[in-house]
């Protein structure tokens, strides 16, 4: 059993590995639309029945208006990416709760939502256009159905461990259950951390391609990290998120090939 588990594990996943968009990054998803999407949406709808939305008009006039053209300008890649299909899977939706936390999400599908505590740290419409574009490149990206998908595959490497440890003394079992906790726990948080550079990046061109300034999605990370935040800092490595630092410096280091795709995309060019 040992010998095969792993071997059935690599093939399968082989079999289930897919390619994200523009980044080109490796992911392995076999959680279909069709079974997350329902339940995304109507998990929207609760958590909007829930809380309250902004009564500020024009606020709320100003997300909706640059969600829009940041959905608009993905929606222009896919289709012009043989992706019309997958295009057609997003029901694109933005709302602002009144919550003074600092936060902002998007599920899968393209349901975002933004907490009026955001705000302050965007500042003007291309620092929301910044979180806007980040939030919405989760959902271009599928993190979250990789997520899911990677939850499972905990599941099942947890189950192949207690097969092939099987005939172990127990204490040899304690150890190795032990290290494919941790192991397993501080691969969910990489992931986290890559999928939140590669929000970044695609926000960043996102933005771009929906006439917004790049320059401002590091200032965002400037003004937040410029909050005070206390017993949020610790060990990089156990962190779900880049440090501030790191964020900021990425996406300096990256907005030149952010504008040349950017321009590439827009053209029609791939």
């Amino acid at each position: 059993m040992r010998k095969i588990t792993p071997l059935l594990l690599a093939i399968l996943l082989f079999e289930m590995c897919s390619t994200v968009p523009i980044s080109g990054r490796k992911r392995v998803n076999f959680v279909s639309d069709s079974k997350v999407l329902p339940a995304s949406f109507a998990q929207y709808n609760t958590f909007l029945a829930a809380h309250t939305i902004s009564k500020n008009s024009s606020k709320t006039k100003q997300l909706k208006d640059i969600g829009n053209k940041i959905a608009a300008a993905v929606d222009r890649f896919m289709r012009a990416n043989n992706m019309v299909k997958e295009a057609e899977t997003y029901q694109w939706d933005f709302n602002l709760v009144e919550d003074k936390t600092v936060n902002a999400w998007c599920l899968p599908g393209g349901k975002v939502v933004f907490y009026t505590g955001i705000l302050p740290i965007c500042k003007n419409e291309d620092g929301i256009a910044a979180v806007m574009g980040h939030e919405v490149a989760h959902a271009f990206a599928k993190h979250g159905q990789e997520r899911m998908s990677q939850g499972q595959l905990q599941q099942v490497g947890g189950m192949a461990l207690a097969l092939g440890t099987s005939s172990e003394p127990k204490q040899t079992q304690a150890i190795w259950n032990t290290a494919f906790g941790i192991g397993s726990g501080l691969g969910m948080l990489k992931f986290s951390r890559v999928h939140e550079q590669e929000a970044d990046r695609l926000g960043l061109i996102f933005m771009i391609m929906a006439g917004f300034d790049g320059k401002e999605a590091a200032e965002v990370w400037v003004r937040m990290s410029q909050q005070n935040t206390p017993g949020k800092k610790g060990l990089a490595i156990l962190s779900t998120h880049p440090t501030n630092t790191s964020r900021i410096k990425d996406l300096q280091a990256y907005l030149p090939t952010a504008n040349k795709l950017a321009a590439q995309f827009n053209n029609g060019k791939r």
